[in-house]
């Protein structure tokens, strides 16, 4: 990966999702992280289809960072498996982005 991206998980507490977002902004892992919620979310689990309510966290990041952010967000997060998904940053203000870079310590 190259670039920047954000990084998607979901948890079932407002709670939870600031434990998410503080750690990983603490660990460096991410810049910053943003959380919103109640979510709405249907999925199929074990065999049944549940409706649960969830609180996402969206994380910054540069692409580099992304395998130490997903071990952070898999050795901290309290689901079996959670949601871990980066999607690439195709544009933005080159000055957002280096500040993305240096507060990582990606730079």
């Amino acid at each position: 990966m190259t670039g920047h991206i954000t990084v998607m998980t979901t948890t079932d507490s407002k709670e939870a999702a600031e434990a998410l977002a503080v750690s990983a902004v603490e660990a460096r892992a991410a810049a910053c992280a943003q959380i919103d919620g109640p979510v709405t979310s249907v999925y199929r689990w074990e065999g049944e289809v549940r409706t649960e309510q969830e609180w996402r966290v969206l994380y910054k990041t540069p692409a580099a960072a992304f395998t130490r952010l997903a071990a952070h967000i898999s050795s901290v997060h309290t689901y079996d498996t959670p949601e871990i998904i980066a999607t690439e940053i195709s544009h933005g203000s080159a000055a957002y982005l280096a500040w993305l870079t240096e507060e990582t310590g990606q730079g």
